[in-house]
């Protein structure tokens, strides 16, 4: 049973993965500009979700090339969700959390996607990520067998987004405001396992953009004020944390 879930986890993680190329692609450009509507070539995307998912090749060039060139990590995708929700099916077990763990890997991976590339967190995924981690996770505690505290999880994305809201203030140059509504789907996802895991997941995400700042300086590949994406650093902290308090949580 237990392996059948993990086994079924990853499919989803790879089935899911492999549609992110192309919307990884589309998002993957600077504030200024609009939303990518074709492929390099000039044909409009076309297929699922109005053509904001499928492989990162367009249809009409017949497999000629990538349909995102220059989208650093987007053939990994479907490998990195594969193995993401793996993980996270491993820690969790069959408890209804999991599902909403697994609905926000793939959008995880994706803003992870975009933001290494652009720097930039778009409001058509942070949003949804936060809206639909706390509707899910809201579902969750009205099964049986869960192990967190849909409360806690609501009020962990007001303080985590609040806390990002005053760093953001206090130093615009250093935080986007992407970070910020990204905060709060992560701080709802942290809360949902009580206030020790939001800390532990928000200090693990500064801890690792700190160790690879510090490593491109180190290498002499940026200085000090060359901005990094943060995001990414974000999404890997919170999945340390809710990793670690999933398998404590574990009877």
């Amino acid at each position: 049973m237990y392996a059948l879930l993990i086994a079924a986890a990853t499919l989803w993680g790879a089935a899911t993965g492999s549609l992110l190329p192309r919307a990884a692609y589309r998002l993957a450009v600077e504030p200024e500009e609009p939303w990518r509507d074709s492929c390099p070539a000039g044909h409009p995307f076309t297929g699922p979700a109005g053509g904001w998912l499928g492989a990162g090749r367009c249809g009409a060039c017949a497999g000629a090339g990538p349909a995102g060139p220059g989208t650093p990590g987007a053939r990994t995708a479907p490998v990195v969700t594969a193995l993401v929700c793996a993980a996270l099916a491993a820690a969790t077990g069959p408890r209804p959390e999991l599902a909403g763990w697994l609905a926000a890997a793939p959008v995880a991976v994706l803003l992870a996607l975009v933001d290494a590339r652009v720097h930039r967190l778009p409001d058509r995924l942070t949003l949804p990520l936060a809206a639909g981690t706390a509707v899910l996770l809201g579902a969750a505690a009205l099964l049986p067998g869960h192990r967190g505290s849909w409360t806690t999880a609501l009020l962990g994305g007001l303080v985590l987004g609040a806390g990002y809201g005053v760093l953001f203030l206090v130093n615009p140059a250093g935080l986007g405001f992407g970070d910020v509504k990204l905060a709060l789907g992560l701080g709802v996802a942290l809360g949902w396992y009580g206030w020790g895991v939001l800390f532990l997941g928000a200090f693990a995400g500064f801890v690792l953009g700190a160790v690879y700042g510090l490593a491109l300086i180190l290498l002499r590949r940026a200085s000090r004020r060359s901005a990094i994406p943060f995001g990414p650093f974000m999404l890997g902290g919170t999945l340390a944390a809710l990793l670690l308090a999933a398998l404590a949580a574990n009877p």
